[in-house]
């Protein structure tokens, strides 16, 4: 009699520990979605905000400044004294987007495309899973593709 009560004990301490794996998984998985959402949150931030740019610089949009922002492109260093052109705006644009994408998002990075006429896609990609992925391209293979968040905008 006196053993049939320790049985008892130690299967439920068995059922009470698969119990609380199965709460500390779900807890992990939970704390991964929060982190995806905050990375696609802030991708589309940021997508929005090389929209705005291009809405701010009209007339850099117009001459064509923005038709292909692939790379974080360079700082032509005229804020601090004054942008003389459009175009020195629009690639102080370019840098500072990339630049932010890159602190913001892991191996964060962004494009921007013409599809037809007025119409730009914009691209914000992130290695969601963080795997280390480098690729370019937006897929479900977490290994060699990455997270990405696309508009369009026409301004």
């Amino acid at each position: 009699m006196q053993g049939f009560s320790l049985l008892e004990v130690l299967v439920a301490l068995l059922v009470l520990s698969v119990g609380l794996l199965g709460l500390a998984g779900l807890s992990a998985k939970g704390m991964n979605s929060n982190q995806s959402a905050y990375y696609l949150s802030q991708a589309m931030a940021q997508a929005y905000d090389m929209a705005d740019r291009m809405r701010a610089n009209r007339e850099g949009f117009t001459a064509g400044n923005y038709d292909s922002v692939s790379g974080t492109g360079s700082d032509p260093g005229c804020i601090s004294t004054g942008c003389a052109s459009s175009s020195q705006i629009a690639q102080y644009d370019i840098y500072k987007w990339n630049t932010a994408n890159a602190n913001l998002l892991p191996t964060g990075r962004g494009t921007v495309a013409i599809q037809a006429g007025n119409i730009r896609i914009i691209t914000v990609m992130w290695d969601d899973q963080r795997t280390g992925a480098t690729g370019t391209a937006c897929g479900s293979d977490p290994t060699i593709d990455l997270a990405c968040f696309r508009t369009s905008f026409q301004p």
